[in-house]
């Protein structure tokens, strides 16, 4: 079951304490609603029954599931000449390259992707 958590539990789940937690605390604590918690414990979200049937949640193991289920960052490392083409989704050669200076703003570079011909631009900082 893949399971799309929203920024404010990825952003507040590392905050989360060594301790047991109540599944309407754990909830309250993330600012999500109980069902929704529920939903996740039953997607494999860690936790522990007693034996009254109580349902507890580890706040460090929460966490640790938190970091496996989230989306994981794709990393860009692009040369010189390249840029981000948006109808490919990948690093592109910039074709034509023409730059632009704005004053006050980054120097962008202007182009045509190799691939698609599309218009692609990219950000540079400026030297100095």
């Amino acid at each position: 079951m893949k399971i799309k958590l929203p920024h404010s539990v990825i952003v507040k789940s590392p905050g989360l304490l060594p301790m047991l937690y109540k599944v309407s605390e754990l909830s309250e604590e993330l600012n999500i609603h109980e069902r929704t918690l529920r939903d996740w414990l039953s997607g494999g979200a860690p936790y522990e029954t007693d034996s009254r049937k109580h349902v507890w949640v580890n706040g460090t193991d929460f966490h640790k599931w938190v970091l496996e289920c989230r989306k994981k960052k794709t990393s860009r490392d692009m040369k010189e000449n390249d840029g981000w083409c948006l109808r490919c989704k990948k690093p592109v050669e910039i074709l034509n390259p023409q730059v632009i200076a704005i004053s006050g703003q980054p120097i962008r570079i202007h182009g045509v992707c190799s691939f698609c011909g599309t218009s692609v631009n990219r950000g540079v900082k400026k030297n100095g």
